[in-house]
């Protein structure tokens, strides 16, 4: 029998790149061809019926569809082969393209809003043809639907794969195309409920008030929204660790593996979608010679990293005085 593959040997508990990335790919695709059409359609239905939520509406969906142009950046460009220059690879690339879709949501989307909805209170205007701005909602809202559940149904599928609950996995995941699409598509189907509403009241009524303050609240949520992927990406910028769970995985791969005794240190960071640097301290079995230590090290590291989920991977000697880790305390000491 031959050896086994290095993927069963060492498993940090993670999904590759690309086991996740093509069917993020799709995710986005799906994404901005909904957002587009939407987009037209709000669009038009704006200008004809002259409603401030269907206006901010019409900016939330522009908003989105530029947004999922940086989002297909950020997943192709993270996927560029590591160089000498980047010797971990480009995965950090979809954080900052993903970071960029996020501020464009806040400015375009949120900001344009709540100022369009401001100006409306200010100076209202009688809105008309309300069947055309309904008409245009439902739309939206199958259509919205669509891509929606299409997030909805990746983002379950890797949930089940790390035993999270769906929002749970949506804000820890580190695909970041992932949680942008399944948060803006959320907002746009609240929003679309918002502009609704707003819409009826106005008609029912015969005040623009309540279409004003419509937009002003779908600009709030996308607000809300944009705050919290800008946060995200940041914290997966400046360098986060893995969740305690896939530590614990990772810890007990790495201690079944014949040549590791014990780790006296582990750290796992994520420096891309899906994929992670690992940084640790193993004792190794047996009594060798130094130099035959150094290649047994050398060695060791090659296996870890040919796991397609690891960038790259620091191995040093464990001291005899530290304290081992063990999976029920995979904390590294600090």
């Amino acid at each position: 029998m031959g050896e086994p593959q290095v993927t069963d040997e060492f498993n940090v508990g993670i999904k590759s790149h690309e086991d996740g990335g093509g069917e993020s790919t799709l995710t986005v695709v799906i994404a901005l061809v909904a957002n587009t059409l939407v987009a037209i359609a709000k669009t038009i239905a704006a200008i004809i019926t002259a409603s401030a939520s269907l206006v901010a509406e019409a900016a939330h969906s522009w908003a989105d569809a530029g947004n999922e142009i940086f989002l297909l950046l950020a997943d192709k460009r993270s996927r560029k082969v590591a160089d000498p220059q980047h010797p971990l690879g480009y995965g950090r690339e979809a954080y900052v393209w993903s970071l960029f879709a996020a501020l464009g949501l806040f400015v375009a989307g949120a900001a344009v809003s709540i100022w369009h909805g401001i100006q409306e209170l200010i100076q209202p205007e009688a809105a008309g043809d309300f069947l055309i701005g309904y008409i245009v909602l439902a739309i939206a809202f199958v259509l919205e639907s669509i891509s929606f559940l299409q997030s909805v149904r990746q983002a379950r599928g890797e949930a089940t794969h790390y035993d999270r609950d769906l929002l749970e996995h949506v804000l820890a995941t580190s695909d970041p195309t992932l949680r942008a699409v399944f948060a803006e598509d959320a907002a746009a189907l609240v929003g679309l409920v918002l502009a609704a509403a707003g819409l009826g009241l106005h008609q029912i009524t015969g005040s623009p008030t309540p279409d004003s303050i419509g937009s002003i609240l779908v600009g709030c949520v996308l607000g809300v929204v944009a705050v919290i992927l800008i946060r995200r990406n940041v914290g997966f910028l400046i360098g986060e660790e893995v969740s305690p769970e896939v530590r614990r995985a990772a810890l007990s791969a790495l201690l079944a593996l014949p040549e590791v005794a014990r780790v006296t240190y582990l750290r796992l960071e994520f420096v891309g979608p899906r994929r992670v640097y690992l940084v640790g301290d193993v004792d190794l079995t047996g009594d060798r010679a130094e130099h035959v230590v150094a290649d047994r090290l050398r060695a060791l590291e090659a296996k870890v990293s040919a796991n397609p989920a690891v960038a790259g991977t620091v191995l040093s000697l464990s001291a005899d005085d530290e304290p081992s880790l063990t999976i029920d305390d995979p904390t590294p000491t600090v």
